[in-house]
C-alpha cells in the first residue's frame, strides 16, 4: 500500500531536481525542489483545471461556487487515488476533533476542504482573498454571504494545503473566521514546510495537524524506495542546512552558469539579474 509520501514524488507534489539544473525561486535564488501540494489531485494538469475553476468560479456569483466544484473534486475522489488517499486521511482526523463547520481559504485549501465537509456533511464556509466569506449549510446547496457575528458560538477547523509560516491565517483565515464571529481551535494542513507555521499558530491558540513534513527524512525514504538518488538527497541536505551556501558552492562549481540563464532571456534572465543584485553570486557583486 502507498503512503502519502510516495504520492508527493509521483504526482510531482514534491518535486526535486537534477543535481546539474536547480529550480529558480522567485526571490531570484536557486533551489533544489518545488512542493505544490494541490498536484495531489492527480497532476500539475488536473490541478490547474481545478485552479482555472476555483478562479472562475470566484469571479461570478459566489453563492454557487461551491455547487460548481463539487462535481469536479468529487469525480478525482472517485477516480484518484493520491486524491482519494489525501482525504481519507483528512476526513479521519477531523472525526477526532470538535467542530461546527469547516473553513478553507482561496484559492488552493479548497481542493482539500470542500471534500471532507460533503463527506463529513458539515457546513462550509468559503473565505475568499477580497475578504468577503460565504456560509454553506450544506455543499450541495446554495451559500449565503455572511458579516460580522453572523456564526456565532460556531467553531471552525480550518483545512489548507499546507502551512509554511502560517501567515495566510494570521492575516485572512484566522481574522476572517473571527470576524463572522467563530473560533477556531484545530487546523488540519497536508503539509508542513517546517518554516515556523506550527509556532505562530499556537500563539493563535491554534492546534495544527499535518500528514507530512519537508525534512530530510522525507528525501532518505525516497532514495531507500529508488524514487530518488543519492546526490539528489545530498542536493537537498545542503540546501536545507544552508540555502545561501548551496546557492553559492553550485555558482562556483558551475561558472558559466549565470551567464548562460541570462542569455536566455525571460524569466531565467531576470531570476538571474536579481541574483547578481541582491549579492548572491560570487564574484558579481
Amino acid at each position: 500500500m502507498k503512503s502519502i509520501s510516495d504520492y508527493l514524488f509521483e504526482t510531482n507534489a514534491v518535486r526535486v531536481s537534477d543535481p546539474e539544473k536547480p529550480f529558480w525561486y522567485a526571490s531570484g535564488t536557486l533551489g533544489p525542489f518545488y512542493v505544490n501540494t494541490h498536484f495531489l489531485l492527480e497532476s500539475e494538469e488536473k490541478a490547474n483545471e481545478l485552479l482555472a475553476l476555483i478562479e472562475k468560479s470566484a469571479s461570478g456569483d459566489r453563492e454557487d461556487f461551491l455547487t460548481t466544484l463539487l462535481p469536479f473534486v468529487k469525480k478525482q475522489y472517485e477516480t484518484c487515488e493520491s486524491y482519494k488517499t489525501v482525504i481519507d486521511l483528512i476526513v479521519k482526523k477531523a472525526e477526532e476533533l470538535d467542530f461546527d463547520f469547516i473553513s478553507g481559504g482561496e484559492r488552493r485549501d479548497f481542493f482539500f476542504s470542500l471534500m471532507p465537509a460533503y463527506l463529513l456533511g458539515k457546513p462550509h464556509l468559503s473565505i475568499f482573498k477580497d475578504g468577503q466569506t460565504y456560509y454553506s449549510a450544506q455543499v450541495e446547496a446554495k451559500a449565503v454571504k455572511v458579516g460580522e457575528g453572523d456564526l456565532s458560538g460556531k467553531v471552525s477547523l480550518h483545512i489548507a494545503d499546507l502551512i509554511t509560516e502560517a501567515s495566510s491565517y494570521t492575516n485572512a483565515w484566522i481574522p476572517s473566521i473571527r470576524g463572522v464571529g467563530a473560533t477556531i481551535s484545530d487546523t488540519i494542513a497536508v503539509i508542513d514546510r517546517l518554516q515556523g507555521g506550527e509556532a505562530n499558530l499556537k500563539k493563535e491558540g491554534v492546534n495544527m495537524y499535518t500528514f507530512a513534513k519537508i525534512e530530510l527524512s522525507l528525501f532518505d525514504e525516497a532514495v531507500e524506495k529508488g524514487i530518488l538518488s543519492t546526490a539528489q538527497r545530498n542536493m537537498v541536505a545542503h540546501f536545507m542546512e544552508n540555502p545561501i551556501d548551496y546557492m553559492k558552492a553550485f555558482l562556483v562549481a558551475h561558472p558559466t552558469f549565470i551567464d548562460e540563464q541570462i542569455a536566455l532571456g525571460g524569466k531565467p534572465k531576470q531570476r538571474a539579474e536579481m541574483a547578481i543584485a541582491r549579492g548572491y553570486v560570487p564574484g558579481r557583486n
